[in-house]
């Protein structure tokens, strides 16, 4: 399934658009992404033939709690998500009282996909694929990425008789060894010569934000690593203020909060430095998608449909959407669904080769100091 992944990188899609386009312009500019990004192009049940009646939505609601029971656990965040697509499909506040009595009576034990998936096969390959991006959002309806549900999206994408091409936005194959001992010893490896050299360094600049600024020398903020498991992010404090609850907002260009020291920090990326001791715990990799804070995920992946697939691997320091410029405040959704369509790029695509290519991008490249402040 990995081969038949479309090898176009992200940029190479919008290589159409002119470079001295207006960014508002650039920015409400249509296109095709490679990944089929949910933001980009909104949500399936605004489409007129997905809004149904009640005959017609019962067989999804199966389909929707067979996800949901897909990992053994159905949790609130499913059952309000469930409750929330069968609403909005029958154009209606709440559900009626016969389907509401059969969510309840739904017993994962007895369900099987093929049988479920039979009276869709008259359907049109766009029909299925909505369906798929349905149940796609109940698996992503909690903050944790699990393997079974993947294995069932795959099945129903099988059943449903739909294409690679049609799907693999929707599933993603682990490319070769990335989350393999290969990878991981060269993390150990990477991280500990790092930190050897960035020993000395890294006094020093704890020294002076210790000079500079009141407040402690790290910050650390909750994210989310593989799995959708909670890791608490090192970073060397480059703010005055130490914000990680339920809203965070992201450092903006001449941002007030941002310290003098702190701004040079962002700005060369050594505030990233104590994340080697976040590679060398194993909670990070030195190259994977960036995580985001806490509130951040719980935002955008109730927006970017494909969004929680990045959570298959350990996120790292730095990562392919990050040499290629898109760092940074994600002030509109098309700039965090360009950087996922990168993400799940980098993930399908794996090597040490691209690896190398963007640890050395991350050094020498020009795209990587670009939004950093």
């Amino acid at each position: 399934m990995g081969d038949e992944a479309d090898q176009r990188k992200p940029e190479e899609l919008h290589a159409d658009l002119p470079e001295d386009l207006p960014p508002e312009e650039r920015e409400s500019r249509d296109y095709s992404a490679p990944f089929r990004i949910m933001g980009s192009r909104g949500s399936a049940i605004s489409s007129p033939d997905m809004r149904e009646d009640f005959d017609s939505v019962r067989p999804v609601a199966r389909l929707m709690m067979g996800a949901a029971h897909a990992d053994g656990e159905y949790t609130a965040e499913e059952q309000e998500t469930v409750r929330g697509l069968l609403c909005q499909l029958l154009g209606r506040q709440d559900l009626p009282l016969e389907l509401e009595a059969e969510l309840a009576a739904f017993d994962p034990g007895r369900f099987d996909l093929g049988s479920a998936v039979d009276e869709f096969h008259e359907q049109s390959n766009t029909t299925s694929r909505r369906m798929m991006e349905l149940v796609r959002k109940v698996c992503d309806a909690d903050a944790t990425v699990a393997l079974a549900e993947d294995n069932y999206m795959l099945g129903l994408a099988l059943a449903l008789s739909l294409t690679p091409r049609e799907y693999l936005d929707l599933v993603v194959e682990e490319r070769g060894g990335i989350n393999g001992p290969i990878k991981r010893v060269q993390d150990v490896m990477l991280s500990s010569a790092a930190l050897l050299i960035a020993g000395l360094p890294m006094l020093c600049i704890a020294l002076a934000i210790k000079l500079t600024s009141p407040g402690p020398v790290f910050f650390r903020q909750r994210r989310y690593g593989r799995g959708g498991i909670e890791v608490g992010v090192l970073k060397f404090r480059s703010m005055r203020v130490q914000e990680d609850g339920a809203r965070v907002q992201q450092a903006s260009k001449q941002d007030p909060r941002v310290t003098p020291l702190g701004r040079f920090l962002r700005r060369s990326s050594l505030d990233e430095l104590p994340q080697l001791i976040n590679v060398l715990r194993g909670e990070m990799s030195m190259i994977g998608p960036r995580p985001h804070a806490v509130a951040h995920n719980e935002q955008y992946r109730r927006q970017i449909h494909e969004y929680m697939l990045r959570h298959k691997v350990k996120p790292g320091i730095t990562g392919w959407a990050q040499v290629n410029g898109w760092r940074g405040e994600t002030n509109t959704m098309r700039k965090m669904v360009y950087r996922v369509e990168h993400d799940l790029y980098y993930i399908r695509n794996w090597s040490l080769w691209l690896d190398v290519k963007i640890l050395f991008l991350t050094v020498f490249g020009r795209k990587v100091r670009q939004n950093a402040y």
